[in-house]
């Protein structure tokens, strides 16, 4: 799970494995495979960094 911050600046987890579609509308817009929509503060490609770095820490760095 990744942390990122919801607009009015709370924190939350994640679990990456459950995005269908990320978009820049134009906040930063997640929405899950169960329809649940998420606006963050983060960019596009802040959360495919953080993506990027969760799988790298599970699964390591090959």
């Amino acid at each position: 799970m990744i942390k990122l911050t919801k607009l009015n600046g709370d924190e939350f987890y994640l679990n990456i494995y459950q995005i269908e579609k990320i978009e820049c509308r134009p906040d930063t817009t997640i929405t899950m495979m169960n329809g649940h929509v998420y606006i963050v503060k983060e960019t596009i490609e802040e959360v495919i960094e953080k993506m990027i770095q969760y799988n790298r820490k599970i699964f390591g760095d090959n």
